[in-house]
């Protein structure tokens, strides 16, 4: 299991890198689109939609994105401004208040089309956030995508090692306290060799200063955070939905949500602070 699982991630990561790198932003924000929709198909299948109806919202998702692109190739920037602000502050009330009320009460929408609704602004503000930030440049969207993936190595490895105390014993029995330190300490770690090697990535309202530093450190913490959340929020989905998984696309790995769980959260957070 661990051989495929290693496998699966090296040539995913070795094809987002190729269109990372060499795709045109048109090409680049239809790749984003493609990523997002096998995960809407599984976001319908754990709202328990049956499947004309995860089709038509597969649909959906596509027409909302497609959109919004659309915006920003008019006339309009203002227009494009305000979709782009009010998606990742969408995204940013959902994660930082919503789903922590909801985690600790044990608590998720009953009807299946909330949960769908739900899913909107779950999905769509990631796509947003793919394409926004690489717009910036693809080492941004690189590097932002690597707080999720070492706090996600860190917690597993520090989880497996001294693991004791549950994090979220009703929602996910793996993860524990001891995972969210080493997720923690790590992202610190790469939170200072950023502050120190790539100060010129740092969102417009930090400065390269000592202050700055800080600010950037407590900024990657709080979206370690966050992909905690994302974390946590569709391992309580799954449970409700009675699966493991929340698809078989990927082997070794799952379905696309079970890999850009986090993702969902800290994109969107990490968009919107970089916005001028």
């Amino acid at each position: 299991m661990l051989k495929t699982r290693v496998l699966t991630a090296l040539v995913l990561l070795a094809l987002f890198m190729i269109a990372l790198v060499w795709f045109t932003p048109d090409a680049w924000t239809v790749f984003a689109g493609v990523l997002l929709l096998p995960a809407a198909w599984e976001w319908g299948g754990l709202t328990k939609l049956h499947v004309s109806a995860r089709a038509l919202y597969v649909l959906l998702v596509a027409v909302i994105c497609a959109t919004i692109a659309a915006l920003s190739l008019g006339e309009a920037p203002a227009i494009w401004m305000k979709a782009r602000y009010v998606s990742y502050l969408a995204a940013c009330l959902f994660w930082i208040v919503l789903v922590p009320a909801w985690l600790w009460r044990a608590w998720l929408p009953r009807s299946r089309w909330a949960i769908a609704c739900v899913g909107l602004v779950v999905l769509v503000p990631t796509w947003l956030a793919l394409v926004d930030m690489r717009s910036r440049g693809a080492a941004l969207l690189f590097m932002m995508m690597a707080v999720a993936w070492v706090s996600d190595i860190a917690a597993y490895f520090a989880g497996r090692r001294f693991g004791r105390h549950k994090l979220a014993p009703a929602i996910s029995p793996g993860k524990t306290w001891e995972g969210v330190a080493g997720a923690a300490a790590a992202v610190g770690v790469y939170g200072i060799l950023w502050a120190y090697v790539w100060p010129e990535y740092f969102p417009p309202m930090l400065e390269a200063g000592i202050g700055g530093k800080v600010g950037m450190l407590v900024f990657l913490w709080l979206l370690t955070a966050a992909g905690i959340y994302g974390d946590l929020f569709e391992s309580a989905l799954k449970r409700r939905a009675g699966v493991k998984d929340s698809g078989k696309l990927l082997p070794g790995h799952g379905g696309v949500l079970d890999r850009i769980d986090a993702l969902t959260a800290v994109l969107p957070l990490a968009a919107l602070a970089y916005l001028p």
